[in-house]
């Protein structure tokens, strides 16, 4: 097992504890992780930190796709990692389409089909064989479609970079967790616990099989993110996680207004509820039955979620308010 620690949260004022990052890295620390939302991005605290460590990898966890074209990742993530000797980790993701649509304006789409369009681009540029063709649902080099000049060609990155720059995925869906090990190095999992992991084994099966070409889980990455909180005061402890829970049901679970998803509550003592969680904040409900969605694992769920969400957990059919932050 190999540890990592996230660089930052999100605020008012982007706070970085260098002191801690480089004590981490004294210890053994294998990677230190940026994220992004609506404010601070992900990539700009990277190489600042490249600039104060020396063998601490640094990932992003994550970047968001629709934020920014395959060939502009590919070369702020050849950048970050040339400055820094080669320590750089592209984690991607979808994000949700309030931050996709609401912020970046643009639309959200289909998150698989974008996630596999994306890494094949990624990884065509960091090889340089030739100038970069590719004709996709979301992605067009050259661009040749409605308002095109007509005058687009194909480039090869001017900066070489390494060839096997790792990427991975942030998802938890069934769909989600075969597209990652099919097409990327590693996929990293959100709101899950290690009991939760046993929950994408099949589908990391299937994506293996999908991949071909010898690929196996000794060569596959899954780098879990977990809250961990040191203190004597445990409901102090669980108290200083629910801003951030809160924040992530209520900008990131929009879409559950058009979905049911089965889902465990996971106590100290194991399995408490299974039922299905669904959202009450949706003016219409739709039809159209989604795929199934896995079982989600979270520990303490009841106790770890602000008390607006925790008093109206679900109750096989009752309808779970959204949480207020």
């Amino acid at each position: 097992m190999k540890l990592g620690l996230m660089a930052s949260g999100f605020g008012p004022r982007i706070q970085i504890d260098v002191a801690k990052i480089k004590e981490a890295e004294a210890l053994g620390y294998d990677s230190v992780w940026t994220a992004e939302a609506w404010g601070n991005d992900a990539i700009t605290p990277l190489a600042w930190l490249a600039a104060q460590t020396s063998k601490i990898k640094l990932g992003t966890a994550i970047m968001q796709m629709p934020a920014r074209t395959p060939a502009m990742c590919a070369m702020q993530a050849m950048t970050v990692d040339q400055l820094s000797g080669g320590r750089m980790i592209v984690g991607l993701g979808p994000s949700g389409p309030q931050v996709i649509e609401g912020w970046h304006g643009v639309a959200y789409g289909k998150p698989l089909k974008r996630t596999s369009e994306y890494i094949t681009i990624l990884r065509e540029i960091f090889k340089r064989e030739r100038p970069v063709e590719f004709q996709g649902e979301y992605y067009q080099m050259p661009y040749k479609g409605p308002g095109s000049s007509g005058l687009g060609k194909p480039l090869r990155s001017i900066l070489h970079s390494r060839t096997d720059i790792p990427i991975y995925t942030e998802t938890i869906s069934p769909k989600g967790v075969e597209t990652a090990t099919d097409v990327a190095d590693g996929f990293i999992p959100v709101w899950t616990t290690p009991k939760g992991l046993e929950t994408f084994v099949p589908h990391l099966e299937a994506g293996v099989r999908k991949a071909g070409g010898g690929k196996a889980f000794a060569n596959f990455e899954i780098a879990v993110s977990l809250n961990v909180v040191v203190s004597d005061d445990l409901q102090a402890a669980r108290d200083s996680l629910k801003p951030g829970i809160a924040r992530s049901m209520s900008a990131g679970w929009v879409r559950a207004a058009r979905i049911s998803t089965p889902i465990t509550s996971v106590g100290r003592d194991g399995p408490v509820r299974r039922g299905r969680s669904r959202t009450s904040f949706s003016a219409a409900k739709s039809r159209r039955r989604p795929p199934p969605s896995p079982t989600l694992s979270l520990t303490s769920f009841r106790s770890s979620v602000p008390r607006s969400a925790s008093a109206n957990a679900p109750r096989h059919g009752r309808q779970a308010r959204r949480p207020r932050c």
